[in-house]
């Protein structure tokens, strides 16, 4: 899977500055994490957005959000967002500020 630059650079300006942001390349694309703790990534098949369990079903009811597949699995929580979702401003913030709203109750790494 390729990593998809420009999604990283809508991210990357979208949560640009936030203390504790790390940056890294995992799972065949790129991933923000916060305090140590995944936050949201990008690769060419999409956004993927931790909402944590029970807190994905407003998004997957968007279209273009499906929930996130790891070997064969699904997985709670996560959520993929297509171009047509991460391309929207509103969208995509929406989707961002979710996840941090969510990761920031996590422990720290």
């Amino acid at each position: 899977m390729a990593r998809d630059a420009g999604l990283e650079e809508l991210m990357r300006e979208e949560l640009g500055g936030l203390p504790g942001l790390s940056e890294k390349a995992m799972f065949g694309g790129f991933a923000f994490l916060l305090n140590g703790n995944i936050l949201c990534g990008a690769r060419e098949d999409g956004m993927l957005v931790r909402l944590g369990k029970s807190n994905d079903g407003w998004a997957l009811e968007l279209p273009g959000v499906v929930q996130m597949i790891s070997g064969g699995r699904a997985m709670q929580g996560w959520v993929r967002a297509d171009a047509r979702v991460y391309g929207e401003n509103a969208l995509r913030k929406r989707l961002l500020d979710a996840a941090l709203s969510y990761v920031q109750t996590l422990q720290v790494k």
